[in-house]
């Protein structure tokens, strides 16, 4: 290799003998180093002749295209060689390597595709997890993939994570690894806070700002806003009021040729202002960066696993995305950041940003571990294990498609696997090519994974996309919006090695094709509700009431957001349901139904939730009745049972003592987590059960207080009695509280004359609190110390009270005097 990374005046050089040497001894390591050191580029090229290589490949993931190409491009001119040869490049449907090519680049989720190809890695001798702070779901997956092969198959593979910002502690202790630190030469950045904006104007004060900032300082600027939307129109500002800037968008779709005249120096020399996405948070270099100007805000994709629909939602960014941003103005020479919120906003932000892994889909991840043979997920190593909701969904949605059965991948599973795509879109391609309609679902997989190419006037017939394209392919009439559509429906064509089709559309067709990839979201008009659905999966949605498809009776939807209570349909297809028929299904539906009166059994006739037809269960099985109950339980349970004050006093006895004795395992009987529990406790007593009065007569403490084993029972008992005698011979009921506070024992005075020690229970460890009580029964003294009280405060309350209740017993020695229910008779 002719390049000498030591001629390098990058900072990385620096660390480069410590990197070579720890991973000469360890086959795992951490490199921690701030943007701009030169760790992407200079690293990879400084380890390519190590003797612990042995000629292997250095495989390097980054989590996005532009920087993935950016980064090869840059290694490749580096050595004076073209991309492809020493050093390439592999994301989705672009491939430029070579049989010699020694370091690849690649995106996430080509990497777990290469481990179910080759579990062992064979040929790769180290794996580079670059920008790891950024948390991506097919990061988290590589990840805990690569250390499952490195423990069983290959503990020679080495593996470095890189990254500027991590959560240093929490990774070395996971990956018990050395670290490497950097410091970097960050050029100092100056931090100005502009105070709060207002988010619905945010494009346009945006521009201001970047109005202010350019007549303030030297240099180039780089803007940080949510999206292509807020780019645009922030564009479209700029180009009017500083006609003399070259203004260059930059956002993940964005052709490739515009992406690159956003990084690279202008050739006319002008001041450039570069409006970006958190795409330019890490990896890519921009040339001449001083400036940058922070809206605060970033795009995420959240999926409601309650919903299985997934929406981008605009928020607020972390304290490290923030200083990741800052840090782009130093990377050059002194720079400034205007940030576009207050100081004490800053404080109340995030620390770090939420790994993807706890808001994404999650098919693609449980498909790829079931691939790997992997049932249950959390048993892998992960940084941040996958929530087990969104991996009960998933797992929902797979078996649904047919590609698990009883956890396991099937042979229709394995088949979507191998195609790089979401796992529904798959699925519909299979299932097209069954029925002959390849073309048209590789035209519907290219819309559904791109941006709407029309304007949203349009409606949303998903037709009219699909003959959009056509179109374009015919005669190229309609422009870029839909190159990069048609860019992915070629390459899915390469795949099935099949011709385009522009013939006219079947509409019904397109129908069927997407309720295959989201049954779920097949939709049934409300009758009398105009242009309102109810989808298979439970929810409601609507379209525009003049929209071409208001009025169809069934529709296939593609794209729904998941708003609460009525969502909005985007895209969709009218459905004939003749073709419907293979996913109808009779089924045993037994409901509990509280305002209808209790249980309802029924066989039904559905698609998922949408009911065609329904009909009285005579003789439905009482299993299934019993777990409609305890189902009901779980969700509205403190109205259907009887949680009295005898209930809540058994629950804080047993509360107090899990509190007062930890080491004894009493266990939590809060009324929340009874009723997530019901089914250990409450079904035997459901056999009989049909309607909410019945709930109501079951007799609860009963119940809870056989739900202990006999020892606990008898424990209670004695431990937190339900009631103290005192002197008098009245048997007094103690009031116990959740949090384990002292018990209160009320009681009238002359009830407690001559006890000289306030009562203790559990043993004698905690003392209660007496609330000692006129003959009136009002509360006179709060005391844990009796003792005191006869000897100091009662003769104030007797010289207070004697007069109020003169039939009532007040001696002069209460140490002596007969303790008295009522008044001392004559």
């Amino acid at each position: 290799m002719s390049f000498n990374p030591f001629e390098s005046d990058l900072p990385i050089t620096y660390i480069i003998p410590e990197v070579q040497k720890k991973l000469y001894q360890d086959n795992t390591l951490i490199v921690n180093a701030p943007p701009g050191a030169g760790k992407s580029t200079i690293l990879p090229l400084s380890l390519i002749d190590e003797p612990w290589l042995k000629g292997q490949k250095i495989l390097m993931l980054e989590p996005r295209r532009l920087a993935a190409r950016s980064i090869a491009v840059r290694m490749s001119e580096l050595l004076g060689d073209e991309v492809g040869k020493t050093v390439g490049y592999r994301i989705r449907f672009e491939n430029r390597t070579s049989n010699g090519t020694r370091i690849e680049v690649l995106t996430e989720g080509i990497l777990t595709r290469m481990i179910h190809t080759d579990n062992s890695l064979d040929g790769v001798g180290l794996v580079i997890f670059d920008e790891f702070h950024e948390r991506s779901i097919h990061a988290d997956v590589a990840l805990a993939l690569c250390r499952e092969a490195q423990q069983i198959l290959r503990p020679d593979l080495r593996i470095m994570v890189m990254s500027a910002t991590l959560d240093m502690p929490q990774l070395t202790e996971l990956l018990k690894a050395p670290v490497a630190e950097s410091k970097g030469r960050q050029y100092p950045v100056e931090i100005v806070y502009t105070g709060e904006q207002d988010q619905m104007m945010l494009p346009e004060m945006t521009a201001r700002t970047v109005l202010r900032a350019v007549r303030e300082n030297e240099g180039d600027t780089l803007v940080f806003l949510p999206g292509e939307g807020e780019i645009k129109k922030c564009e479209e500002a700029l180009r009017r009021e500083l006609p003399q800037f070259a203004i260059h968008p930059l956002y993940g779709k964005l052709p490739q040729n515009k992406q690159y005249a956003a990084i690279m120096p202008n050739k006319n020399g002008q001041r450039k202002v570069v409006l970006a996405t958190s795409i330019a948070e890490t990896s890519l270099t921009i040339e001449g960066i001083k400036i940058v100007v922070d809206t605060g805000y970033g795009r995420t994709s959240r999926f409601d696993p309650k919903s299985g629909l997934s929406r981008l939602e605009t928020i607020q960014i972390s304290q490290d995305s923030a200083d990741q941003r800052a840090g782009r103005a130093g990377r050059l020479s002194a720079g400034v950041c205007y940030r576009m919120w207050s100081k004490a906003t800053h404080e109340r932000l995030a620390g770090h940003r939420t790994p993807e892994i706890m808001e994404a889909d999650l098919a693609d991840l449980v498909l790829d571990l079931a691939q790997w043979g992997i049932v249950d997920a959390r048993q892998l190593t992960w940084l941040t294990p996958p929530p087990k909701a969104a991996l009960s969904q998933a797992s929902d949605t797979l078996h649904q498609l047919d590609a698990l059965e009883n956890g396991r991948i099937t042979p229709h599973g394995k088949k979507i696997h191998q195609l790089p795509c979401h796992p529904r879109i798959a699925h519909m391609l299979m299932m097209a090519e069954e029925d002959d309609m390849l073309a048209l679902a590789t035209d519907i997989a290219a819309l559904l994974e791109e941006r709407d190419p029309l304007p949203r006037e349009s409606g949303i017939d998903l037709n009219l996309r699909i003959e959009a394209l056509r179109r374009y392919r015919q005669r190229g009439s309609q422009g870029k919006p839909f190159a990069r559509i048609e860019k992915i429906a070629s390459s899915y064509r390469k795949m099935f090695n099949i011709k385009e089709d522009n013939s006219p559309v079947d509409p019904y067709a397109t129908g069927v094709l997407l309720a295959h990839a989201h049954p779920e979201r097949i939709a049934y008009a409300r009758p009398g509700n105009n242009a309102q659905f109810q989808l298979a999966n439970g929810k409601y949605a609507m379209a525009g009431h003049k929209d071409d498809l208001a009025h169809e009776p069934w529709l296939a939807i593609a794209n729904v957001d998941a708003r609460d209570g009525m969502g909005k349909i985007f895209m969709a297809s009218p459905l004939n349901p003749k073709d419907l028929a293979p996913l109808v299904k009779e089924q045993e539906v037994i409901t509990w139904d509280t305002r209808k009166g209790g249980l309802i059994a029924t066989k039904d006739l559905r698609i998922g939730c949408i009911v065609l037809q329904s009909r009285p269960l005579p003789s439905p099985d009482e299993k299934h009745l019993i777990k409609a109950i305890s189902e009901a339980v779980k969700d509205e349970g403190e109205n259907l049972l009887s949680f009295d004050e005898a209930v809540t006093q058994w629950q804080n006895r047993v509360l107090s003592l899990r509190r007062w004795n930890p080491q004894e395992g009493w266990p939590d009987v809060s009324t929340s987590t009874l009723l997530i529990t019901n089914e250990e406790w409450l079904t035997p007593y459901l056999a009989n059960i049909k309607k909410p009065e019945d709930l109501k007569k079951i007799d609860l403490v009963n119940v809870l207080h056989h739900s202990l084993d006999w020892e606990k029972q008898q424990a209670l008992t004695e431990l937190a009695p339900e009631r103290i005698e005192v002197p008098s011979g009245s048997s007094i009921r103690l009031q116990y509280m959740a949090d384990g506070a002292p018990p209160v024992l009320a009681v009238r005075l002359q009830e407690v004359f001559g006890l000289a020690d306030t009562p203790r229970i559990n043993n004698g460890k905690n003392a209660v609190i007496i609330h000692l009580l006129s003959p009136g029964f009002k509360p006179v003294q709060i005391t844990s110390d009796l003792r005191s009280f006869w000897n100091n405060a009662y003769f104030e309350v007797k010289k207070e009270l004697q007069r109020r209740y003169p039939k009532h017993s007040w001696p002069d020695d209460p140490w002596t005097a007969e303790a008295l229910r009522g008044v001392k008779k004559k």
